[in-house]
């Protein structure tokens, strides 16, 4: 039952301390390698790119897959237990929940302080957002780190156990860190890559069990591959096109996307119910992949 101890875990006490959180020694590899990286010529770029970031998936795979070997050996019940608290770092629903409510509260202050609180979750400028667009940047970061920071990282683990899951939350770390379409272009190609492998299942299945919770379902379905299609992204577009057509509102990205172009501007309301529907999403899909892995035995000991 580690999946949903993982949950509970998360829902309890968040996340761990700094100095011990995976992700933060992750971001620390990456960091320290990735500073130079861009100074190379492109073709050096990417070979060294790609042979970083082998090596540091290789040894994240190596270091959880002894964990979950060494657990194995204990008795079941110790077993999920642990595991669950090793899973839970590498996920993080109650953060994300959390920051975007977070936003939301700020606005509610002043559209000045609703972009400041914004421009932690986002890369985009957000000093010239008026509200409405503030909200739906909310929105977008809600959908698509439902996918890339909670049902993702589950997937993986319920195929893979806990190495899985450890080599994808590196892959979203080196994407997030390295795949920028600017000097670190060619240093992060390969990570960009392998980052939209990895999600190729994940984000179809995030946006499929958003749709499930609300109104409308096979109205939206049909249109849900259309929309997902009008960003760039191989990924991102699902979970996002998913919750603009479930809350019947508009996200947009000022000239580059518009998702449910009909839609409505989102208002305050639209973030609550939003945030209620990801997370009961979030419990569906762990329902969905803990259930799966008990009927097909999982790989590297997902379920004990």
């Amino acid at each position: 039952m580690s999946i949903l101890f993982a949950l509970l875990i998360d829902r309890w006490w968040g996340e761990p301390a700094s100095v011990l959180h995976p992700v933060v020694w992750m971001g620390r590899y990456l960091g320290g390698l990735g500073e130079r990286l861009p100074d190379y010529r492109p073709a050096a770029a990417f070979v060294l790119g790609a042979a970083y970031w082998l090596a540091g998936a290789i040894l994240v795979a190596l270091a959880y897959g002894y964990a979950g070997f060494a657990l194995a050996k204990l008795p079941p019940w110790l077993d999920s237990v642990l595991t669950a608290v090793l899973l839970k770092p590498l996920f993080a629903l109650k953060m994300l929940l959390g920051e975007v409510a977070a936003v939301e509260d700020s606005l509610m202050r002043g559209v000045e302080q609703g972009r400041v609180r914004l421009s932690r979750i986002v890369s985009r400028d957000t000093t010239r957002l008026d509200s409405g667009e503030i909200r739906e940047s909310a929105l977008e970061s809600l959908a698509e780190n439902l996918s890339d920071s909670v049902v993702a990282p589950l997937f993986w683990f319920a195929l893979f156990g806990l190495a899985g899951a450890a080599v994808y939350r590196f892959a979203n770390t080196a994407d997030a860190m390295w795949g920028y379409r600017d000097r670190r272009e060619w240093s992060g190609k390969f990570a960009a890559r392998m980052d939209d492998l990895l999600n190729l299942i994940p984000a179809r299945l995030t946006a499929l069990l958003l749709l499930l919770m609300g109104p409308n379902r096979m109205t939206w379905l049909r249109r849900l591959p259309g929309e997902a299609a009008r960003t760039a992204s191989p990924n991102s577009g699902w979970p996002m096109a998913a919750l603009a057509l479930s809350l019947g509102v508009r996200l947009r990205k000022p000239g580059v996307y518009e998702l449910n172009a009909g839609g409505l501007e989102p208002s305050a309301t639209d973030v609550s119910t939003g945030l209620r529907r990801v997370e009961r999403t979030a419990w569906l899909a762990a329902g969905v992949l803990a259930l799966a892995s008990v009927r097909h035995g999982g790989i590297g000991h997902a379920w004990y």
